[in-house]
């Protein structure tokens, strides 16, 4: 069985189990989240709209730091600019 929830305006595809890293949402360790289910199916041949996602947060962090590197040929312009996404990491516990 699967799900798709959506999350800072991202869809994610989710089954019970699975460690999802999503943008970061409010609340310390072990909270429980409840998502709203776009569509969920309990096989590959059908499927229905709606339901609930339950999952729990496991922890807090930042993402691996990405570097934008611009250059402009012949110009002598370069500009470096780092960035770090702030990150939560859930686990899906059921889907209704």
């Amino acid at each position: 069985m699967y799900a798709i929830i959506e999350t800072g305006s991202k869809q994610y595809r989710v089954t019970p189990g699975d460690k999802v890293k999503i943008e970061t949402i409010e609340g310390e360790k072990g909270k429980a989240l409840t998502f709203k289910a776009l569509w969920s199916a309990k096989d590959e041949n059908g499927g229905t709209q709606g339901g609930t996602v339950t999952a729990e947060i496991l922890r807090q962090f930042r993402g691996p730091k990405i570097l934008v590197f611009k250059k402009r040929p012949k110009k002598g312009y370069k500009k470096l600019q780092g960035h770090r996404q702030n990150l939560t990491e859930i686990l899906v516990k059921e889907i209704k």
